[in-house]
């Protein structure tokens, strides 16, 4: 897909502050510090558009980014932070699990892990929350350009292990500083609208 509008249009925490539409949306999920904010960058074609913090735990607000003027990513605090005090992250959770249970305009949840690493303890419950509400998920296997290719498969079959990963699910390796991957999460996306 070639992007050729995007901005953020509402932070918000509660359902009646959600963008009124109908369009798509696709949420992004994953630990603090797994590079949600570079995958959105890269997704868009814009440099600053989801701020990079080198502070884990920033995004602490839905963040609804327009596409094209036909679809939405929306982007959700970051999980495992640990800096955040208990309560905070209590009203997260809460915050993301409304947000995924009742959204109507939902189409899957891109999961990002970090693909140097077997996915973490949390990482394991955000897809085990995902696959008991039965809502789409993406995995999106990102930090590839830190690896050598040889290696990739390696990788991807403990992330697909730890995860026990659902073979209806799709696995993607990403890089958002050589842009594997871009165009196959696109279309992969493009397929739930």
């Amino acid at each position: 897909m070639k992007v050729v509008s995007s901005d953020i249009v509402i932070s918000a925490v509660k359902p009646e502050q959600y963008p009124e539409t109908d369009l798509p949306e696709f949420a992004l999920a994953g630990r603090s510090n797994v590079g949600k904010s570079s995958f959105i960058n890269k997704m868009l074609n814009r440099k600053g558009l989801a701020r990079i913090s080198s502070k884990p735990g920033k995004t602490q607000t839905l963040n609804f980014y327009l596409i094209n003027e036909i679809l939405h990513f929306v982007d959700v605090p970051g999980y495992g932070y640990a800096k955040v005090s208990k309560t905070e992250r209590a009203a997260w959770g809460r915050m993301i699990e409304t947000y995924f249970t009742t959204r109507e305009q939902l189409r899957a949840v891109v999961l990002i892990v970090d693909l140097r690493h077997p996915p973490t303890a949390d990482d394991v419950m955000m897809y085990d929350f995902l696959k008991h509400y039965e809502i789409p998920c993406i995995v999106i296997a990102t930090k590839a350009d830190k690896i050598p290719k040889g290696k990739w498969q390696k990788h991807l079959k403990v992330t697909r292990e730890t995860l026990a990963l659902d073979k209806n699910d799709h696995m993607i390796v990403f890089s958002s500083e050589t842009g594997e991957g871009k165009d196959k999460a696109w279309s992969l996306l493009q397929s739930y609208m």
